[in-house]
């Protein structure tokens, strides 16, 4: 293993051990479920807004390290954000887990390269993109997803 790998995993490991922003909001405009069945993950953001910009985004829920990893990972990287840039940044990290990024251009995603190796293990880009997918649900106005078939989509119901 590279030292570059190395860190990337201990990033995963410290923030699968202590996640950040991981709590309710009550106080949230908006919250959204989801769920990964293939592998249990579970997890509820809820979204702040005030005008164009995340005021504050937080999520639980049960998972995996991965799982649990990138909804912590993605709560500091879209505080502050505006609605735009959040939804640039969703397509950018989506690229990224499923390998359609170069090195340099995964090079240039601070905190979230960690999850960049993801795109090995097919499986494991559900657990990654759960919570980004509930982000992007909760942003465009709500509704439950799950990464049931070839890719998060809402679910029958919501």
């Amino acid at each position: 293993m590279s030292n570059l790998e190395a860190l990337y995993q201990e990033v995963i490991l410290d923030h699968n051990r202590k996640p950040r922003n991981f709590r309710e909001m009550p106080d949230a405009d908006r919250h959204v479920d989801g769920r990964n069945p293939l592998c249990g993950d579970q997890v509820t953001v809820w979204l702040k807004l005030e005008g164009d910009k995340v005021a504050d985004v937080s999520f639980k829920g049960v998972g995996c390290a991965v799982s649990k990893s990138s909804a912590s990972i993605m709560t500091q990287v879209v505080k502050g954000k505006t609605v735009a840039e959040t939804r640039e940044l969703f397509e950018k990290f989506h690229k990224m887990v499923t390998g359609k990024m170069t090195v340099a251009e995964r090079e240039q995603m601070g905190s979230l390269a960690a999850l960049g190796g993801v795109s090995q293990f097919p499986l494991r880009v559900k657990c990654a993109s759960l919570a980004w997918h509930a982000l992007k649900s909760a942003i465009d106005g709500g509704g439950e997803v799950s990464t049931e078939g070839d890719g998060p989509a809402p679910t029958q119901g919501a």
